[in-house]
């Protein structure tokens, strides 16, 4: 449609999740537009994050360090881990402020269709995290979708006989919905009355 580097730029931005054509075009034309200025405190923030961000070793979150901000909190709980796919769902966890335990990303959700399985997942660091006891429960923060769902049962399944309570966010939270999008309050009242799914007592019921 335009020539060389705009349109370029129009299919860079176009490759952005959430970014449709028409959008990647206004973003286009918005750059072209500023400032030189501007447009190279954005290219210096895109820099700069490739450059300094990672990935915590420990939970997974997005850290400039070896540890999170969260990891290294000395006041937050050892006890109990709420489980979450991405980085992005911790930040809509600590807005709440009704939690006080850590954390764990997976990085993503079981999805078949998109070839992503257990072990495409964090899955194991998370399991390494619970063999020395000191967790107590675990909370499955996935999002109220397909994916979430299969995965928050796979992990169940996975801890049912490990002695740890297992509990999954309660209703409130719209299924189909993606945690990020959540209010405060609703994603609050989530934590208040999350159920247990899974521990030692309720598998023995089971037999």
């Amino acid at each position: 449609m335009y020539e060389g580097a705009v349109q370029d730029l129009i299919d860079e931005l176009g490759r952005l999740p959430g970014v449709g054509p028409k959008s990647a075009q206004r973003i286009a034309f918005h750059l072209l537009a500023t400032d030189n200025h501007e447009v190279k405190r954005l290219v210096d923030a895109l820099t700069e994050v490739k450059l300094r961000v990672r990935f915590c070793e420990l939970c997974g979150n997005v850290a400039e360090a070896e540890r999170c901000r969260i990891c290294l909190d000395p006041r937050r709980s050892d006890e109990v881990i709420c489980v979450v796919e991405e980085p992005k769902d911790v930040v809509a966890i600590e807005r709440t402020r009704e939690f006080r335990g850590r954390y764990h990303v997976l990085g993503g959700a079981i999805n078949p269709i998109e070839n992503v399985g257990p072990d495409d997942l964090r899955i194991s660091e998370l399991m390494a995290r619970l063999a020395d006891g000191t967790v107590k429960e675990v909370i499955l923060a996935t999002d109220p979708n397909v994916e979430g769902e299969a995965t928050a049962t796979y992990l169940s399944r996975l801890m049912g006989h490990m002695g740890i309570t297992v509990s999954r966010l309660a209703s409130g939270l719209p299924v189909g919905g993606d945690l990020e999008y959540a209010d405060e309050v609703t994603l609050g009242r989530a934590f208040e009355g999350r159920r247990v799914i899974a521990n030692d007592k309720s598998i023995g019921n089971d037999k």
